[in-house]
């Protein structure tokens, strides 16, 4: 029975909640590995200081979605931390930890269920008007209202009745009503089409304002402005800097996001080797 498998991962006697100050994550020396033969993280250090945005880019399979399975714990490092204000998120209890952080992804899980209790799925104490603002603040409310119940409209299982815009929308209501201090976006826009992702992005950018966020972005678009952004290949950091100097490095982001707005299927040997790489930064 899947009820009696007990987590590898469950709070201690010694864990404490988790509290946020300011909100900054630092990612100390992390190595961490699916498999014993190839690490996903290999001695990975970032930091993404309280309030800012910092995005997350590379090839598929470099390890972006596994930092952020970390910083969950979903997963716990093999090596090295992962500190939240000063607080290693090893000896904090899970509830306090996925409390302080809101997470949206390019896999929406929608419930059963009618669209106001997937957006209290946020947090279940919200009053009526609290669901509405959020969903007035996620560019939501309108589609919701013309649906044939409203609010009260059941979405069917994932939530199948609705558009992939209008479920991430739903799915940004809900992070906006729970207003955790902390922000992951993971690949939040990548499978919808240009009109619904400029939708979504102004939702987005309401949403990141004033908190820690941490973004994993294929379009290169949605992350110009990033205060901070970490290449990501193979496990390891190969280039950090905003888009403005990673340009003029000329290095793989350079030649990422060239390739990108020159059309074509960005593949991890469609670039230099690692070692090239490192002989030019």
């Amino acid at each position: 029975m899947v009820y009696d498998i007990k987590p590898s991962i469950s709070d201690t006697s010694a864990s404490k909640p988790l509290v946020i100050s300011k909100g900054e994550i630092i990612i100390d020396n992390v190595s961490f590995y699916y498999r014993p033969e190839r690490a996903a993280l290999d001695q990975i250090s970032l930091t993404v200081p309280a309030g800012k945005m910092v995005a997350l880019v590379g090839p598929s399979g470099g390890g972006k979605t596994t930092i952020m399975n970390l910083l969950l714990r979903f997963y716990d490092p093999d090596r090295g931390s992962i500190v939240i204000d000063q607080q290693d998120i090893r000896s904090t209890t899970l509830s306090s930890l996925r409390s302080q952080v809101s997470l949206v992804s390019q896999d929406i899980m929608l419930f059963d269920d009618s669209v106001r209790n997937n957006i209290l799925y946020g947090r279940l104490d919200a009053t009526e008007e609290e669901v509405i603002q959020a969903a007035y603040s996620a560019a939501a409310h309108d589609f919701i209202s013309s649906l044939a119940e409203g609010y009260d409209t059941v979405v069917g299982e994932r939530g199948f009745t609705l558009s992939g815009g209008q479920r991430q929308r739903v799915a940004i209501a809900r992070a906006m009503l729970k207003n955790a201090p902390i922000l992951l976006l993971d690949e939040a826009t990548s499978a919808l089409d240009s009109i619904s992702e400029q939708q979504i992005q102004k939702a987005l950018t309401t949403l990141m304002k004033n908190r820690t966020t941490l973004v994993i972005a294929h379009r290169l678009s949605t992350i110009r402005n990033a205060d901070l952004i970490y290449v990501v290949r193979q496990g390891m950091v190969i280039e950090a800097g905003n888009h403005h100097e990673l340009l003029e490095k000329k290095g793989f982001y350079h030649k990422l996001y060239h390739q990108q707005f020159g059309g074509g299927v960005i593949h991890d040997n469609d670039f230099f080797d690692l070692e090239d790489l490192n002989q030019n930064t």
